[in-house]
């Protein structure tokens, strides 16, 4: 199957002005070309059409790392060629990884002796690493149910509704049924009390989310912790945590070490965090980390050895780049624990920046809080005139990429935007950002009000169709006009 949309029904053809010098023919757009062509001419096509692609450094919706040092860039080039999972070929890059997960797993706390080698793996993301943990609990329950001859058929999973969509995807493709404690308007994360209340002998795990994607707040992983325990004592249950923390995971340890929510916790499981967000590493690199050895079920753990060497193998894939792994290693060992406190607390002084901006136009309310991911969200204070995905849409044009989005169930008609503050966006970009949502106010507030009439045209419509559907009934559908409104002037691509 292939999850793909053309962008362009009127030529089947690829044309290029300069690559003409090397070649006159055009290309077949969605077919392999019959004939080769120049190196030149390859390079000179794909170049000028990835000119169109949006400034990664401009990107502000993405918690993904976008810059690193000229001195990693060349590791990794060096690296390209080498495939991970040849381990006896490449044993000092399996060195590199089995360095990474012990610092990371020490950094997160992990109960180990001086000697002790911890327990985890690199994987190509945070999405990979859930699935893994979350196999790695469902078996655990399994095995128990097993042996208390009970039925494990109905496994469940407890989250909040902020969760990101990896969340669902383990639920789905690995049949476990996903119950999301509801959000509500002025709280945007799991609250721990409800979610201990849905626990029940069939829910494998708990997850907490520390850096929520929607407005980067941790989650109470303490207080949920504490709660558990109480439940487990009183059922006999042994209902764990897993901590979510692909983005808070390279934060919270140095700009908040007194917080508790990490393996210092006893029901603290696994943890996996993204080293290609807050670690500093270019997209393709994330972390699992386990408590113990025996958290991880020895069964789900392969051993080959048609590459050489009897190799241990806990993965979702297999080939794997290595060139990751070796930036993680660089950036662990380059920047130490006083460089990511500094970049840590660098991007969090940035945050304070653009939110004072923002806060000083009279025109926003901040969504974010002061402690959590450097990342600031805030939502308009009057939407009837123009809406946040109109502001969104209208930054464009200055280079800026800035999200808008509506909040899960219950709180759908809450609609936010977005910055997430990334180790390379100054101070100056921060106050540029905000002279430029200035602008962008200033012209939807002066301009004729072309898409402000189509929505209140369309609240209109729907107060007819509605009847008597309450006042925020008819905000949510409001809202829901304009997502789809949005999403269909822009180009699909999956």
């Amino acid at each position: 199957m292939v999850l793909s949309k053309t962008s362009s029904e009127s030529d089947v053809s690829i044309h290029s002005t300069f690559a003409s010098r090397y070649v006159r023919t055009s290309l077949p757009r969605f077919e392999m070309p019959d004939n080769s062509i120049p190196k030149e001419a390859a390079y000179q096509i794909i170049n000028d059409e990835l000119m169109l692609d949006g400034n990664p450094r401009l990107n502000l919706a993405s918690f993904v790392t976008t810059w690193m040092e000229p001195e990693c860039d060349k590791l990794m080039m060096a690296a390209i060629n080498k495939n991970y999972v040849d381990m006896d070929e490449y044993p000092v890059t399996t060195e590199l990884q089995n360095r990474c997960v012990n610092m990371i797993a020490r950094l997160f706390n992990a109960p180990l002796e001086e000697e002790e080698t911890a327990i985890g793996v690199g994987t190509v993301g945070s999405s990979e690493a859930i699935m893994l943990a979350g196999l790695a609990f469902k078996r655990n329950w399994q095995n128990k149910r097993k042996a208390e001859g009970k039925p494990y058929d109905k496994p469940n999973i407890v989250t909040g509704a902020n969760v990101q969509v990896c969340w669902e995807k383990f639920a789905n493709y690995f049949e476990v049924e996903l119950k999301e404690v509801k959000l509500r308007e002025g709280y945007y994360v799991m609250d721990p009390v409800q979610a201990v209340e849905m626990v029940d002998e069939n829910t494998i795990c708990v997850a907490a989310i520390l850096g929520s994607t929607l407005n980067g707040e941790f989650e109470d992983v303490k207080l949920l912790n504490d709660r558990l325990i109480e439940k487990n004592k009183l059922t006999g249950w042994e209902t764990p945590i897993h901590v979510d923390a692909a983005s808070g995971g390279f934060i919270a340890p140095f700009l908040y070490p007194e917080l508790e929510w990490d393996f210092r916790l006893p029901l603290v499981k696994s943890i996996n965090v993204s080293g290609h967000k807050y670690g500093l590493v270019y997209a393709g690199i994330g972390w699992v980390i386990w408590r113990t050895k025996q958290d991880l079920p020895e069964e789900l753990i392969f051993h080959i050895n048609y590459l050489g060497a009897d190799q241990p193998t806990f993965t979702l894939n297999f080939s794997k780049g290595s060139s990751q792994v070796i930036a993680q290693y660089y950036q662990l060992i380059r920047l130490g624990y006083e460089g990511y406190r500094n970049v840590m607390e660098n991007c969090r002084e940035n945050a304070i920046v653009l939110r004072e901006g923002l806060e000083k136009t009279g025109r926003f309310n901040i969504v974010s809080k002061d402690e959590g991911v450097p990342l600031v969200a805030f939502s308009l204070k009057n939407n009837s005139i123009h809406n946040e995905f109109e502001v969104s849409e209208s930054l464009r044009r200055f280079g800026w990429i800035v999200p808008a989005y509506t909040m899960p169930a219950d709180a759908q008609h809450v609609t936010v935007l977005r910055v997430v503050i990334r180790e390379d966006f100054s101070r100056t970009l921060a106050e540029r950002l905000v002279l430029d949502i200035v602008k962008v106010l200033h012209e939807l507030d002066t301009l004729p009000a072309r898409l402000s009439a189509k929505m209140e045209e369309a609240g209109e419509n729907l107060m007819i169709k509605s009847g008597k559907k309450t006042e925020l009934e008819v905000q949510k559908e409001v809202t829901d006009f304009w997502k789809k409104f949005v999403l269909a002037r822009k180009a699909a691509v999956c």
